[in-house]
This record gives C-alpha cells, structure tokens and sequence, in this order.
C-alpha cells in the first residue's frame, strides 16, 4: 500500500503542481489572462487597446518583449542578423522580426512562416489571449507589405470556408471541455499505474505490460494538454513530463512543427525516420542497407520511439534553460520527479520492457494514419486541403481500440482544429464530410479500417524496400527552400530590408 500511495500521490499531485520553482508564477499567468473566458476560441479578433508600430514609416528594427510590447531600435546590418520578418495573419502583414526571440514557443517557429500566410497556425495553436497579442505587434512596411503580396497566394475559397466553419465552431461551443470524460480518461491512467504497481515484483510481465499501456494512455493525455488553450489543460500541461517523461517544450517544438508543416518532405520530423525506416526511396548518398528489409524488422525502431523521445526530451530540457526559454527549470523538476517515482516503484525488468512496449504501441498507431498518404516536396499554401491530402482517419471496430488510440483515429479532426478537446471529435466527423463535399477538397475525407490502415503502412514500407534509390530524391532534413529563410536572410523581405540597409551606409 506504501508503493501504491507513493505512485499516485507523487505522479498526480506532481502533475498538477508540475514540481514548480520556488517563485515562479504558473503557466496560466503567462498564457492566458483572465476575463478572456468569453472571446477564447473567437477567430474574429476585438480591436487591441495598443497597437506598436507605423506602417508608413520607413523600415526599422524592433525589439520586444513576451507581451508583444515592441520598440523601435536601430536596425541590425550584420548579415546574419533578421532586419525583417513578414508573416500574414488575416489579411495583415505583421514584421515580427523583433519578437521572434520573445516568442514562447521558440525562435523557429516564426521563421517558417516567413514571408507566408499563419492565419491558420495562428488560429489553431493559440490561446485567446495569443491571438489577442499578434495585434500589438508592429506591421510590415507599405512597401514590403505590397511586394510580399504579389508573391503570397492569396486565400482559396477552402480557406475562407474553413475560417467561417472554424467561427461555427467556436460559437456553437466545441471547445468547452468535457470535465467528466476528462476524468474518466484520467481514472484509466491512474488504475493502469495501479495494477502496475501491485503486480511489479509478484507478476512484472503483468506489470510491463499495464505500465505500457498506463505510458501509451498518459501520453494522449499530456498531449492532449499541450495542445488545450483552456484553464483545465493548462493546469494539466506538466502531465506529460510527470506522468511519461515527455515535456511540453519538446513536445512543442516538434510536434507542432508537424502539425504546421504536414507530410512536407524535409521538414515534418515525423516523417524523417532514416537510416532505418523510410517512407520514399532516397537520393544513393542517403541510403541504407536496412532500408531493403524496412519491412521485415519496422517493429525495431517502432519499439525504440519512447525511448527516443524520452532522451531528446531530456536534452531539450537541458538546452531550454541554457537558452532560459519560460518555464524551462519547472520542466526539468517534472522529469526528474517522474524518473525518481518510476525507479523507486518499478523494477527495471517492468519500467524497461514497458517503455519499448509502449513504444511499439503508439508508433504502430501515429505512423499509419499520414504515411500512406501524399507527401510534399514543397510547402503547401492551402493548409487547409495540406491537411485533407495528407491525413487518413481510422475507423475502430471496438471499445479497446478506441480508447487505446487515444484519439488518433481522428486525426483529419485533431490535425484541423488541434486545441479542441479529443471528446469532440466523434461528432465533428460528420461536418467535415459535409464540408469536404461542399467545398470540393481534393481527395474528400479519407477514412481506411484500423487494420486496413496498418496494413496500407506495410505496404508502403515494402514498397519503398523494394524500390531503387532516385538520384535527387528529397531529403529527410533540411530543405533549404521549403524553410523560409530558417537558415538565410534572402526571402524577399529581408532582400529590401538589407538593401535599404546598405543605402544608408553609403551616404
């Protein structure tokens, strides 16, 4: 009974306290301001009280700080340095040059969206008090904003009417939270970690495998948290790193990129899997010899996903408080809780084939469902049909499974509107076969059986094994061209900015 008290006790109250720094001020205080319970989920944005910047005025740098207050400073002419960076949100160009090393969620984030449209992003990923924010910010230059706009394509008739379905959406109440399946979900958790404990030195197969699935389950759970823009999933936010071991800042970083960035060969992490798993036939310079009998031992690197993610949390962990990125410490206190209360309850013979099982289990379910679909050798525009092309829905047969795949089987419905709580999505399925119809999306709404779809991911493993290498076939990482100017100052507006740059020292 010690044990088990120490488990729940230590994981579910860690969970909510999230282990945080003697001080330090919750995430709820920097995420959301209250008074805003009203307008969370509105796409139609109030008119800010501040505006910071002149579009009429010549270009300048910016400087700002994580409430999007800027000012103005001398523009930076080292050629590393961003002297603009142009993102359309809603119509607007806003030069976010100044607050893209204040921003939460890191500096890269911005930089994909470089001289692009974010309505989108913007509108999935924020919370109100997000979207209230970008308002603030200074806007681009008459000039840069004008050449920017001969060079952006402008909003399709799908992503106008995803914006008015998304407003439907949010009027009608979709993102209220429901508290009781919130907490039947957690109940599950907590019963798994339970049975786990109690059988870990009398039956630690038996306890493996409840401590897997308690893994796999606590993993929708904390990822279902990150995404949450409401008070209860910012509260749960730490339940990742507590309960599994995986951070939200990791978790951000790389999850979201994919949810932005879908399929997009180069720069969707998700699906940059080599040299052991491979979803196109590579360039000869990038091949492998496992990649012939990918298919035959895909369980391998399938079962090493949680281990993975567990060390690349840790070290994002490390580097967040190097680069003193918010909450950065909180997290580390989170993994070490969660690591001190797994080694001091489990065996190594339970917590060690627990991870790899786990591993094996949510693989086998988050591969299958973009996989067989298209994929990208440039950056996609439409985000809206991006979504619809690259994501297929499976379809469960039972309650095991459906609980098991901890909403992924919705994933068209996630991939859309990623913060809207998982309970949701059952119903919403039926609106977005009406608006796929209506709107023409190319391809419709995709939904395959869940043993069909893992059978189209077979399928496409063997495939691709049995292919030849392409000369000149994508990479996995780092395409240069679909990045925006991640690693350059030459987008179109960083182009005029130098240029009027260079012009002034010459006079």
């Amino acid at each position: 009974m010690r044990i088990l008290g120490t488990t729940i006790l230590l994981w579910m109250a860690t969970a909510t306290v999230g282990f945080r720094a003697p001080g330090a001020s919750s995430p709820s205080a920097s995420r959301m301001k209250k008074g805003t319970k009203s307008r969370r989920y509105a796409t139609t944005l109030e008119p800010p009280t501040k505006v910071n910047g002149d579009a009429t005025k010549e270009a300048v740098g910016w400087d700002c700080d994580d409430e999007a207050n800027c000012v103005q400073v001398d523009p930076c002419n080292e050629e590393s340095c961003r002297t603009s960076l142009d993102v359309r949100i809603h119509g607007e160009w806003y030069d976010l040059s100044g607050w893209r090393k204040a921003h939460p969620a890191g500096e890269h984030w911005i930089d994909y969206y470089d001289g692009r449209d974010a309505t989108e992003v913007m509108d999935g990923f924020h919370s109100a008090k997000g979207r209230m924010m970008y308002k603030r910010l200074p806007k681009s230059s008459t000039e840069v904003a004008s050449q920017l706009e001969q060079t952006t394509q402008p909003d399709t008739s799908i992503q106008v009417a995803f914006r008015k379905l998304r407003q439907e959406l949010e009027d009608e109440g979709w993102w209220e939270r429901d508290i009781l399946h919130e907490s039947k979900l957690i109940g599950i958790w907590i019963s798994l970690v339970v049975g786990a404990a109690a059988t870990a030195h009398t039956a630690p197969p038996l306890a493996a495998f409840l401590l897997s699935l308690a893994f796999t389950n606590g993993g929708w759970l904390g990822h279902d948290y990150v995404h949450g823009v409401d008070e209860f999933a910012d509260k749960f936010r730490p339940f990742g790193a507590v309960c599994v071991g995986l951070a939200a800042t990791w978790w951000s970083d790389k999850h979201n990129k994919h949810h932005a960035l879908t399929n997009e060969m180069g720069v969707d992490e998700d699906i940059s899997t080599d040299p052991f798993l491979y979803q196109w036939p590579p360039a000869p310079e990038n091949d492998s010899p496992l990649r012939k009998i990918q298919h035959l031992i895909f369980y391998i690197p399938f079962s090493m996903l949680f281990a993975v993610w567990r060390v690349d949390t840790l070290t994002v962990a490390v580097d967040a408080i190097e680069k003193k990125r918010p909450d950065a410490k909180n997290e580390l206190y989170q993994l070490l809780g969660h690591y001190f209360v797994l080694f001091t309850v489990f065996p190594p013979n339970v917590w060690v084939p627990a991870i790899f099982l786990s591993g094996l289990m949510s693989a086998l379910i988050v591969t299958p469902t973009h996989q067989s679909e298209e994929l990208f050798e440039d950056y996609q525009p439409d985000w809206v049909t991006a979504q619809f092309q690259s994501t297929r829905n499976a379809v469960m047969t039972n309650p095991f499974s459906e609980w098991l795949w901890g909403g992924m089987q919705y994933q068209l419905e996630h991939h859309l509107f990623p913060s809207m709580p998982r309970s949701k999505y059952p119903a919403l399925r039926e609106r977005l076969i009406k608006f796929a119809e209506e709107t023409g999306v190319a391809g419709g709404y995709r939904e395959s059986g869940e043993f069909e779809i893992l059978k189209m991911n077979w399928d496409l493993y063997k495939k691709v094994a049995e292919a030849d290498p392409i000369p000149g076939s994508p990479a996995t990482k780092g395409r240069e061209g679909q990045q925006g100017a991640i690693r350059t100052t030459q987008s179109p507006a960083n182009q005029m900015a130098a240029k009027k740059a260079r012009s002034k020292m010459t006079v």
